[in-house]
């Protein structure tokens, strides 16, 4: 999984409306009738009119598209592909035993298929970016089939290994294994950061850790060791409520000294106002995921708040219960919090003159504020010349967005694309998705279940994914986990949830 040198290539991207940041970047500006030219994994120059730099030069008619940067997702667990459709109405307690809980079913190819599975639907929906919160280190295998099938799906991913709390016994109730952080765990981690980034650079190791209870000088020198290894970023999840607790973690960190630009909290819902004065001070950032909080309890969203609105970005969370598209989760926070504006004003017996979150607002969450969360905004989150080629094209012609696109391109995406509508995909400068069709993929076989091709197309991934849920299923009936009450029970005890809190 070594980094290679990329050949050199260009891509040409002719007549389009490409959008750009406004001088001084406050705002998103489309330039009609424009080019752009990749030159190996770089955008080279965006202009009126470009020439082919050479023969081999491949050029793609955008005529009646819309070119964006691709999309930035800070936090999703990309390995529960097999989980999809189980939480449709499901709490957060009853989310965990039936979600999180189920890695211990997955073997390591059942991981390098969910992993390649999650990733491609990301591409499909212009995600060239993931924060990976990869909790399910049941083995160092597991987390080197992962990153194979990173590697393999051509995404650029900080995949954060993440030492696991694991299951022990599902009968006759649920209990833990505590042993978060074994010899195996910091070694692996370590190595792995010293050794990567992977995949010609476009996956880069961080950690993922919630156990902040644990004794300080564990947690400090996990900390130590893990950034002098080498990790990217170091994320968190932080919800204060009934679940969780209503103490800070944000104070903890602090006490700890652990916080600084390397850390991205997850949710955040309810942080207090010292929660947010430590973490814009540190130059921490948050994660908001708006469908997941919304659903399962946790809370309104945080990233519109004027006190965090300048280190948010926006994730999915889980795909198994969610859209993997982060406009997907642009539209539902942005009408989520102008509903929830609009009703104070209503409640005082007023109504609002003009609305209070922009579409600009929101399509930069999710694209230059993704890039600033993640430490990379000078190489992505925007188009400019010198950045990374991470681009996503949109049909501005389709039923959906055909005189939208025309009025106001980023309210185009933002409230009338969906996936379909996004044509092509380039993330380091390869096409991975084409008219409106995912490409063939490469497989990395360090790390692949044994006899798999050396490429695959979706068709393949889809059959592996199907045999391996049917593995999975099989497993967890015969653990008798099938008792949801009984399950959320169990989780109420391992918790420490307080009687009554639960309604």
């Amino acid at each position: 999984m070594c980094a290679g040198k990329m050949a050199e290539t260009s891509i040409l991207l002719r007549n389009a409306t490409i959008l750009v940041p406004s001088k001084g970047g406050s705002r998103i500006t489309p330039l009609k009738a424009h080019s752009l030219l990749i030159q190996g994994n770089v955008i080279a120059r965006i202009a009126s009119h470009i020439d082919p730099p050479s023969d081999n030069t491949t050029i793609i008619d955008c005529t009646g598209k819309l070119v964006s940067p691709g999309f930035i997702d800070t936090h999703h667990h990309v390995w529960q592909t097999q989980l999809k459709g189980r939480h449709a109405d499901h709490t957060l307690v009853e989310y965990m035993p039936t979600g999180n809980m189920q890695a211990f079913h997955y073997t390591p190819e059942d991981i390098f298929w969910g992993e390649l599975g999650g990733l491609l639907e990301a591409l499909s929906a212009g995600t060239t970016t993931i924060v990976d919160h990869a909790h399910m280190n049941y083995s160092t295998d597991h987390n080197i089939s992962a990153i194979a099938a990173t590697v393999s799906s051509g995404i650029r991913s900080i995949f954060c290994y993440t030492p696991t709390m694991k299951v022990a016994e599902w009968q006759p109730k649920i209990s833990m294994d505590f042993n978060l952080l074994p010899d195996r765990v910091i070694k692996q981690v370590e190595e792995l950061a010293a050794s990567g980034p992977y995949g010609s650079g476009r996956v880069q190791i961080g950690l993922a850790f919630d156990a902040l209870f644990l004794p300080k000088d564990i947690v400090v020198d996990l900390y130590t060791r893990c950034r002098q290894a080498g990790t990217k970023l170091i994320t968190t999840h932080y919800v204060r409520g009934a679940v969780f607790g209503k103490h800070s973690l944000i104070d903890l960190m602090d006490s700890h000294n652990v916080l600084g630009n390397d850390i991205l909290i997850s949710h955040a819902n309810n942080l207090s106002e010292s929660d947010a004065e430590k973490l814009v001070a540190a130059g921490a950032s948050i994660s908001s995921t708006p469908e997941t909080e919304l659903q399962m309890g946790l809370g309104s969203p945080v990233c519109f708040q004027d006190n965090v609105s300048a280190r948010s970005s926006l994730g999915i969370d889980c795909h198994s219960n969610n859209s993997a598209s982060i406009v997907g989760q642009m539209r539902l926070g942005l009408q989520a919090e102008r509903g929830r504006h609009n009703e104070k004003m209503i409640q005082s017996g007023k109504a609002p003159r003009r609305l209070h979150t922009s579409v600009q607002t929101v399509f930069q969450l999710g694209t230059i504020m993704g890039a600033k969360a993640i430490g990379m905004e000078d190489k992505l989150g925007s188009l400019e010349e010198g950045k990374l080629a991470d681009v996503v094209i949109f049909d501005a012609l389709s039923p959906g967005m055909v005189c939208a696109a025309e009025e106001d391109p980023v309210a185009a995406i933002v409230l009338h694309s969906s996936i379909a509508d996004i044509d092509t995909v380039i993330v380091d400068g390869n096409i991975v998705k084409q008219g409106g069709t995912m490409n063939r993929i490469r497989v990395e076989k360090s790390g692949a279940p044994a006899g798999v091709k050396e490429s695959v197309e979706w068709s393949d991934v889809a059959r592996e994914l199907l045999k391996s849920r049917d593995r999975i299923n099989e497993a967890a009936a015969k653990h008798g986990e099938l008792d949801l009450g009984k399950a959320v029970a169990d989780m109420q005890e391992i918790l420490s949830i307080e009687d009554g809190s639960l309604v």
